[in-house]
């Protein structure tokens, strides 16, 4: 009894120091001001830290931390809005095309309102997925009120002398593929400053900002529905659902990508199959196959269990992969993957991700599993092709090159095997995706030079060495995965297929084929010395 009535004091005191600090915090940050400078002049900002806390409160901590300070305003497009806040843009070191792909290593969720998208307003970039912002930021140069409820208005500009300055860089000259000043050096913010208002002495008074009258709605999840597979889920708002070309038995049939970042790059895959064995039975077939990968290092599993899933019976387990680059960091994978077994069909649902990121996005994964309805599919299909006759075709177009020797160390390790038909499903990548733009194909003809320099000499070796294959095919599994993540994605421009396309090949070429080739050229200088 005395417990609880000492209690009370306690939570009624706690409740009024919220009641009391909660608007004090919004009334500081009212306050607040934040000052730009570049070369074209100074841009001064204000807060609605009322309608945007977060993202008010996430700016004014990184201009306190000094992380704008010598980034740019990368693009710009007159009319419309200017756009800085990529620490990329800081690092001379990193190329100009991968501008605009910059963050803090984290994000934060959306706080869309209804303020107007008006000239001078300050609003918070973002990817397709609402709750993808992190440290990009641009102001609107002309009214642009086509963008309300989809994106968080945060603050505005303040001064004659703010507003002169945006118009000074909103009509530089940009380059007209990326919108990229040409001039960045006038665009670097040299200095940032947080004061409070006060210290700027007198202000002009500004009006209240444009509020919109409608109730705008944010993105929602979304019910996905595939009735030729049996399966209904809700999928998270912002994200790529599709149903990729299904080529061998391990091809996800429907695809769920998350807004890549420098920290997560998460994705969902959905299989369905037909089968006639129990659950327990395609358990041990998974642990069997994983047991190279957990033999050779690659692969950690971290936990297995059998639970229920939306009310079905269901086998989850996780584990953490470990790839190491050309530079010898390691690269860690987070995996989980859950198997259910219902009226004769295997449903795996396999969500992965950078583990740095890993059990932050996990949440997305769940809430699939937790919306997951399954039925009987409509037609009955399964998207499988006859995997023993693709990979005949494979064969027969790869024996005569295998056969005299040299050659595709890929399509070497892959002769004969179950990963036959990934290798065909690589090339048919290659053939609709990157070679059919002019940036692929001038890509490929470089790169075909570069590969085919060591390509021969590895899968002479592959033919002298079992076990070195064995490991060839266990490297490769991890590659042909990212890989399919082009066939995800719309390749419209030269641009996306700089972004997407070559930037997955490179990755893989330095993971994947630069650092086993330096060991095996290693290994065979020594073999000639002994």
């Amino acid at each position: 009894m005395s417990e609880s009535m000492n209690g009370k004091p306690i939570t009624l005191l706690f409740s009024l120091l919220l009641i009391v600090l909660v608007p004090q915090a919004f009334a500081e940050n009212e306050d607040t001001i934040v000052i730009m400078e570049t070369d074209m002049g100074r841009i001064i900002i204000e807060f609605f830290p009322d309608v945007a806390p977060n993202h008010v409160e996430n700016f004014i901590k990184l201009s306190q931390d000094g992380f704008y300070t010598e980034t740019l305003f990368h693009r710009i497009i007159e009319g419309f809005m200017i756009q800085g806040g990529d620490p990329k843009t800081a690092d001379p070191t990193i190329k100009m095309n991968e501008w605009g792909t910059g963050d803090p290593g984290y994000s934060i969720d959306q706080e869309f309102n209804q303020l107007e998208h008006k000239r001078g307003i300050v609003s918070m970039a973002r990817s397709a997925d609402p709750n993808s912002a992190g440290s990009q930021f641009f102001i609107v140069h002309q009214d642009s009120n086509f963008l309300d409820g989809q994106y968080t208005v945060f603050g505005r500009i303040l001064t004659d002398e703010s507003f002169d300055t945006l118009d000074k860089i909103a009509t530089m000259e940009t380059n007209t593929n990326n919108d990229q000043p040409l001039e960045a050096y006038k665009v670097i913010i040299k200095d940032v400053q947080v004061l409070d208002r006060s210290e700027l002495g007198v202000m002009p008074e500004s009006s209240a900002p444009t509020m919109s009258s409608e109730v705008l709605e944010p993105p929602t999840d979304q019910i996905q529905t595939f009735k030729e597979y049996g399966i209904s889920f809700s999928s998270p708002a912002g994200w790529l659902v599709q149903t990729p070309t299904v080529t061998s038995s391990t091809t996800p049939q429907i695809a769920v990508v998350g807004p890549k970042t420098s920290v997560s790059m998460p994705a969902i895959s959905v299989r369905v199959d037909q089968t006639t064995k129990t659950l327990d039975e395609h358990i041990d077939m998974l642990r069997e196959s994983l047991n190279p990968l957990i033999e050779n290092k690659a692969l950690d599993i971290t936990g297995e269990s059998k639970t229920q899933v939306s009310g079905y019976e269901a086998y989850v387990i996780k584990a953490i992969g470990h790839f190491q680059d050309s530079n010898d960091v390691e690269q860690r994978v987070g995996f989980s993957s859950v198997m259910i077994r219902e009226d004769n069909l295997l449903y795996t649902l396999q969500y992965s991700n950078n583990l740095q990121s890993f059990d932050q996005q996990e949440k997305y994964f769940k809430e699939i599993l937790g919306s997951l309805d399954l039925f009987t599919p409509q037609p009955m299909q399964t998207g499988i092709s006859n995997n023993n006759e693709l990979a005949r075709e494979i064969s027969s177009s790869d024996d005569e090159e295998i056969s005299e020797g040299g050659g595709c160390l890929i399509a070497t390790a892959a002769y004969g095997s179950e990963m036959a038909p990934q290798v065909q499903f690589l090339r048919e990548i290659r053939d609709s995706k990157v070679m059919t733009t002019q940036s692929g194909t001038a890509f490929m003809t470089g790169f075909n030079q570069f590969y085919y320099s060591f390509s021969p000499t590895v899968a002479d070796y592959e033919r002298e060495n079992p076990v070195f294959k064995e490991a060839v095919k266990v490297t490769l599994t991890p590659m042909l995965t990212s890989l399919t993540l082009l066939n995800y994605v719309d390749i419209a421009s030269e641009e996306e297929m700089l972004g997407y396309g070559i930037g997955i090949i490179l990755l893989n070429i330095g993971m994947y084929f630069v650092a086993p080739t330096l060991v095996i050229n290693i290994i065979k200088n020594r073999k000639r010395h002994c």
